[in-house]
């Protein structure tokens, strides 16, 4: 029902989730999250907390791990920053490439949990998308060099997908966006905000990273629902295609995630390499999320510390 996420007026929203998802969607995630699940529970979840339990040792500041729909809640993370007498907080959504259906409405939550309970007497700050940063691209593309099989044929970089629509709404010029084929690499103000553009910026960035020649990786965005237009290619046809085009063994990362999760050791993990083996291919390796690599928990740290030095600085300023 979050409007950022399924943005069709309230009363559509209503009948889509009673009349077709309520119906069929829970048992089939229940059946997918049992495939994945540990016996510490959710991956999510732990590796998360394993995350912000090694970032607190590195940070001088309180912190609160929150969940946009689950536990820990944000309300209860927000409170628990109230509770120690926190009166600035600084709002990192743990995607890189921005969204408004993860990124804006996590901001837009911690922001109503804030005004609930303490109103003006509490400033927000938020962690601009880190997509293009040295610091998450050196942590991704060491991950990457350190889990890729030898040998490997092609190495793919499967996003989350948004649909079409999402894309050409968030474009504040109202004409960029999906408007020609080359409107990610042409600049425009668009990019900041435009999730596709992002995604393709840290392909590009990693790849060089790593070396690649362009033939040896693509872009593809997986998780579509319904039959809206969504981000193409889509992940799963891809996947079907590959071994086609000569493609035996293919390595997967997924850098919308920095967290594995669902869509990860699920959808790509299992689902995908059944896709991919089916169509003729002999292996699949999925490559890990930067989790909790210590590259990456002391490059996070970095990015909120230079970003809590600046904030003060335009403050001062």
């Amino acid at each position: 029902m979050d409007p950022y996420v399924l943005d069709t007026p309230r009363w559509l929203r209503r009948l889509i989730v009673s009349a077709f998802i309520l119906p069929f969607r829970p048992k089939k995630s229940a059946l997918a999250y049992a495939s994945i699940w540990t016996e510490q529970g959710s991956p999510l979840l732990v590796l998360s907390a394993s995350l912000a339990k090694q970032l607190q040792h590195l940070l001088a500041q309180p912190l609160a791990l929150a969940m946009r729909y689950g536990q820990p809640s944000i309300d209860d993370a927000v409170k628990d920053l109230l509770d120690q007498g926190v009166q600035h907080i600084v709002v990192a959504p743990l995607y890189p490439q921005h969204a408004d259906s993860t990124v804006t409405t996590s901001v837009q939550a911690v922001t109503n949990a804030v005004n609930n309970r303490a109103g003006d007497a509490i400033s927000i700050g938020v962690l601009p998308p880190f997509y293009a940063a040295s610091e998450h691209i050196d942590a991704l593309q060491r991950s990457i060099a350190n889990h890729l099989p030898t040998p490997f044929d092609h190495l793919l970089f499967s996003y989350h997908g948004l649909p079409e629509r999402h894309i050409t709404r968030s474009d504040p010029t109202g004409k960029h966006c999906l408007q020609s084929g080359d409107c990610c690499t042409t600049p425009s103000q668009a990019h900041a905000t435009c999730y596709r553009h992002q995604a393709l910026t840290t392909s590009r960035l990693v790849a060089e990273a790593l070396g690649l020649e362009a033939t040896k990786y693509s872009v593809s965005f997986q998780s579509r629902l319904g039959r809206l237009p969504w981000l193409t290619p889509y992940t799963d046809q891809t996947l079907a295609e590959l071994p086609s085009q000569g493609v035996s063994h293919l390595a997967v990362v997924c850098p919308a995630f920095v967290a594995d999760n669902l869509e990860t050791l699920e959808e790509i993990s299992i689902q995908g390499r059944q896709i991919f083996q089916e169509a003729g291919g002999k292996s699949l390796t999925l490559i890990p999320c930067l989790n909790d690599d210590p590259l990456w928990v002391h490059g996070l740290a970095s990015l909120l510390e230079r970003y809590t030095t600046a904030a003060i600085v335009d403050t001062s300023a």
